[in-house]
């Protein structure tokens, strides 16, 4: 019996590629591997540390369209990280960029989130 022991992919909707691509580069550390294009759409797929994320934009996406975690779909990327001292490296990186961020949450579990230009939310997540 076949089963799920790991995802290839994330592919986002985004209202802007260029500018999705420039965030998901500085905030992430992703590179652009690869672009492509069909009818009414184009994607850059980001490669991580070994997590590959596409971003896509539709021709048809209203450019003034946000994310909302509310409505059937993605509510949420989640980082894995090891641990507290991680996400705080993160977010020192992410302050020197100057990009807002959520504090890092108070155990059980330590979270902190970002978010996209979209309004797409980024997790890093470490258990406590």
């Amino acid at each position: 019996m076949p089963t799920v022991n790991a995802i290839s992919h994330v592919s986002l909707t985004v209202t802007d590629l260029e500018s999705s691509v420039d965030w998901y580069t500085r905030a992430l550390k992703m590179t652009r591997i690869r672009d492509m294009a069909g009818d009414g759409w184009k994607r850059a797929l980001m490669l991580g540390d070994g997590v590959m994320l596409g971003l896509q934009q539709h021709d048809s996406t209203d450019p003034a369209d946000r994310f909302s975690e509310t409505r059937v779909g993605l509510d949420h990327l989640s980082i894995a990280c090891a641990d507290r001292r991680e996400i705080e490296s993160w977010l020192a990186d992410l302050d020197s960029l100057g990009i807002e961020h959520s504090p890092i949450s108070v155990p059980p579990a330590n979270v902190a989130t970002v978010k996209d230009p979209d309004g797409i939310a980024i997790e890093f997540f470490a258990q406590a």
